[in-house]
């Protein structure tokens, strides 16, 4: 890896926003920070333009020096095979862009979805929600009231999931201000956090909002989206470590990416690492078929010979599910070793 940009405490560690505000945006900086020739990629660089690049500066020193394969930066890096189109993959490939309310998904009986953010730290190229349009998202106080009231019009809600975009973009004051809203629902008993951000940025993870979902009367969870061992870093685990104290569950789920963890070192290092760092191994997906990210395709008679290995490599509760997502089904779509498809109910 490189040098470590920054401070090994997070204690020391400068501000989240701060950190967001210093990403790479430009792939020429991003290449050029890890000692490669923009020179080599310029047809890999015109990729950009269907989907802007965002990467931090704490993710991007995880990653090593010299090395073009790098996973981390396969992740984030335009590929000029983004221009290629596949048959079955769409710009919303799991049929999400309606709701009842704007920025909220019913999928799953007990649950919903809200869509709270439509920025992300960090822009993944296979993300299927790219071509989402967030710019038509605003949830505004009006939004929020519309939300509390379909929630208490289901009484079979009792988890709400902050999805995004990445929800931990808005600020401390702002989730907190949300949970609080959250609270006074008596059918509620969960609340689900999905997020990237910590991943990337680290000291997003800060003590006040730890404290705020500690001493919250809703189970918090906190899932994380890392694929590769080396996004765990030093800052991450001491971060996570607190978080686990705290009473904070941990969970992550990952994406199984060709040419980053299609591989059953990878996987198995993933989840002895997440463990490590106080995280259980929650889902394993299958790619979405979003436009632009058909490169990442793994076959589904590999992902399944990977996942029987892991299960004879690990003990059983670091094995995750293997898993993908399916516009219109009612729960996940766990795809199992012997090559048929089964319904899941997503239990925590």
């Amino acid at each position: 890896m490189s040098e470590p940009a920054y401070p090994i405490s997070i204690n020391d560690r400068p501000d989240w926003q701060f950190e967001l505000k210093q990403a790479y945006t430009q792939p020429e900086e991003l290449l050029r920070a890890l000692k490669l020739d923009p020179a080599l990629f310029s047809d890999d660089i015109k990729a950009r333009k269907l989907f802007a690049m965002r990467v931090p500066r704490p993710f991007v020193a995880q990653m090593k020096v010299q090395d073009s394969n790098d996973p981390l930066l396969r992740q984030v890096l335009p590929l000029h095979n983004e221009f290629d189109s596949a048959p079955g993959y769409s710009t919303d490939p799991l049929q999400e862009q309606q709701g009842p309310v704007n920025g909220l998904l019913h999928k799953y009986k007990s649950r919903v979805l809200l869509i709270l953010q439509g920025g992300c730290a960090v822009n993944c190229r296979y993300c299927f929600r790219r071509h989402f349009p967030y710019d038509e998202l605003t949830f505004s106080k009006r939004q929020l009231t519309e939300t509390l009231e379909y929630i208490r019009q289901h009484p079979e809600i009792n988890e709400v999931i902050l999805s995004g975009g990445d929800p931990l973009m808005a600020k401390d004051e702002r989730l907190k201000s949300l949970i609080n809203e959250f609270e006074l629902l008596p059918q509620l008993t969960r609340l689900r956090i999905h997020s990237r951000l910590p991943v990337v940025i680290p000291s997003r993870l800060t003590h006040k909002l730890k404290e705020v979902l500690s001493n919250s009367r809703l189970q918090s969870v906190l899932v994380l989206h890392a694929n590769h061992a080396n996004e765990i870093s030093p800052e991450l685990a001491e971060a996570l470590d607190d978080w686990h104290q705290a009473g904070i569950h941990l969970l992550n789920q990952s994406v199984l990416l060709s040419g980053v963890n299609d591989n059953l070192a990878a996987l198995t290092e993933l989840s002895e690492t997440l463990f490590s760092a106080r995280v259980m191994p929650y889902y394993l997906h299958q790619l979405d078929k979003v436009e632009g990210a058909s490169h990442f395709a793994v076959s589904d008679e590999k992902a399944q010979a990977l996942w029987q290995k892991m299960t004879h490599e690990l003990p059983g509760f670091l094995v995750p599910r293997l898993v993908r997502e399916e516009a219109g089904e009612l729960s996940k779509t766990a795809i199992m070793p012997d090559g048929t498809n089964t319904l899941t109910e997503e239990k925590l």
